[in-house]
C-alpha cells in the first residue's frame, strides 16, 4: 500500500509489474471511500496505451516516483474494463476486480464500503433474486465479457539500399582516318621550252636525288568528364495485410430452465 503522500509522486509515472517489466503510465489514483487512503491505480495498457486497467495498491510499494505492484504486465492488461473517468467504483466494480486479481474481498465498511452481513441479507435488501455460489456476491446479473482486436501499425526497418561506385575496363574502337606520302616517278619527254635546262648541266655522270617522306599515325588521348547523376530515393507504398488473431468470448447457457420463458 502507498501513502496519500506518495500521490503526486507517482501518478504520470511508470508502473512496473512484480519481474521488473514495464506495464504503463499512472493515469489516476482511487481513494478508499471510508478510509480515505489509496486503494487503486490506473495504468495505460493495450496498443499504444489506449486502455487504462485498475490495479489494486494493498500490496504495492512505491520508491521514488516508481510504483511496483506484485502482477505482470498481461494480467494487468487483461484485468475488467471499467471507464476510469467516473470517478467513483462502485460495490459491484470492486467486488468485480478484488476478485480477478485473487484477493480476500471483505464487505466490512472500512475496507470496501459495502454493508455489513452476509451475502443473502445483501441481495434480499437490493431486491435481487439468487445469489452468486462462486465467487464473492455482486448482483442480480452475470456479465459476459468478450476479447476485441485493436489493430495498429508500427515502423521497422526492413533493409538498407545504398549506391556504390566501381571502375570497370572496356575496349572501345574508333576509325580514324591517316595519310601518308608515297613516291611517284614522273617520266617527261624533252621538248624545245626545256631543252636548254636539260642540257645545262655536266655530262653523264652518277647523281642521286632525294625526297623525304611523311605519314600520319593515330594518337589516343583520355580525358575523364562527367556523365550522369545517380541519387537514392524513397517512395512510400500502401497496401492491405489481414491480421489474424484468436480471441476469447464468454457464453451463458442455462441449466434447469425447462417450462420456463427467456427474455
Amino acid at each position: 500500500m502507498i501513502t496519500t503522500a506518495q500521490i503526486d509522486d507517482v501518478i504520470g509515472e511508470t508502473m512496473y509489474g512484480a519481474n521488473g517489466d514495464k506495464i504503463g503510465k499512472v493515469g489516476q489514483i482511487y481513494l478508499d471511500d471510508q478510509t480515505g487512503q489509496p486503494e487503486w491505480a490506473t495504468a495505460s495498457t493495450g496498443m499504444f496505451g489506449s486502455n487504462e486497467s485498475f490495479v489494486p495498491l494493498a500490496e504495492a510499494s512505491a520508491s521514488g516516483s516508481e510504483l511496483t505492484v506484485p502482477y505482470d504486465k498481461n494480467k494487468v492488461k487483461d484485468a475488467p474494463r471499467i471507464d476510469p473517468d467516473q470517478g467513483h467504483l462502485s460495490q459491484d466494480e470492486e467486488a468485480e476486480l478484488y476478485r480477478y486479481y485473487g484477493l480476500s474481498y471483505s464487505e466490512a465498511p472500512s475496507d470496501s464500503g459495502l454493508p455489513t452481513g452476509n451475502r443473502d441479507d445483501h441481495n434480499a435488501a437490493a431486491g435481487t433474486v439468487g445469489h452468486d455460489t462462486s465467487v464473492p456476491a455482486t448482483d442480480d446479473a452475470m456479465t459476459r465479457s468478450e476479447e476485441q482486436l485493436h489493430v495498429g501499425t508500427e515502423k521497422q526497418e526492413t533493409g538498407k539500399a545504398r549506391l556504390r561506385k566501381y571502375v570497370v575496363t572496356e575496349n572501345v574502337t574508333q576509325t580514324v582516318p591517316v595519310t601518308r606520302e608515297e613516291v611517284r616517278v614522273e617520266r617527261e619527254p624533252i621538248t624545245d621550252a626545256d631543252r636548254r635546262a636539260a642540257t645545262s648541266g655536266v655530262g653523264i655522270t652518277d647523281e642521286e636525288h632525294e625526297v623525304t617522306l611523311h605519314e600520319e599515325r593515330a594518337v589516343v588521348e583520355k580525358e575523364t568528364v562527367p556523365v550522369e547523376r545517380v541519387r537514392i530515393d524513397k517512395d512510400t507504398v500502401t497496401e492491405e495485410q489481414q491480421v489474424s488473431e484468436e480471441v476469447r468470448k464468454e457464453q451463458i447457457e442455462a441449466d434447469g430452465t425447462e417450462g420456463t420463458t427467456q427474455r
